[in-house]
């Protein structure tokens, strides 16, 4: 009889200790659900406003955009071109755009580049055509940008010649214009579309 009361009072301790230990368990699980549903929730909040910021700065390059207003027009001296003018705006949307020549810092500046050269920091007159008589290039103005070729005694363009100008605006994406000259240059003011 005795074994039998030293029996059925160890099972009832043990009930009493599987439980205990089932709740421990089932605590720890929801613990270990709650941690981890937290990290997933903030690693997809994390997520999401990274991919915001990636999209508004794509929005940011893109908005600084110019384009290309009529021909690229060419001078020259009846051997070599000279000069380059062309008309430019922005694009729609687009954020304004600093062309003034003398500002060091916060510039557009002109690239070129051919077979043979590459220069990064073309000097340049603005004019503006359509606008409020100031440098910067806003929504709804037209500016002429001539280039002086001759300020880089390496550039010679000649005739049935391929030439890049790269605009690079503070801000936003570079405008590309390639163009190549006529197979006869004879004329000094030619228009090269």
């Amino acid at each position: 009889m005795k074994r039998i009361m030293k029996s059925i009072g160890r099972a009832g301790e043990e009930r009493g200790i599987t439980g205990l230990e089932t709740a421990i368990v089932l605590i720890a699980f929801v613990v270990v659900a709650a941690v981890f549903s937290f990290v997933v929730l903030s690693t997809g909040l994390f997520s999401s406003e990274r991919g915001k910021e990636t999209v508004y700065a794509g929005l940011a390059k893109t908005r600084g955009t110019m384009q290309l207003s009529g021909g690229v027009i060419l001078t020259s001296d009846a051997t070599n071109i000279t000069d380059v003018t062309l008309g430019v705006t922005l694009a729609a949307g687009g954020d304004s755009v600093n062309l003034d020549n003398a500002d060091t810092n916060n510039t557009t500046v002109i690239s070129y580049i051919d077979s043979a050269v590459v220069d990064n920091d073309l000097t340049y007159v603005t004019t503006e055509i359509v606008g409020d008589n100031d440098e910067l290039l806003e929504p709804g103005e037209l500016s002429e940008i001539t280039i002086d070729l001759t300020q880089n005694a390496a550039i010679l363009i000649t005739a049935n010649e391929t030439f890049t100008l790269e605009l690079k605006p503070p801000t936003g994406s570079y405008m590309v214009v390639q163009r190549t000259t006529p197979p006869s240059i004879a004329e000094t003011i030619i228009n090269v579309n």
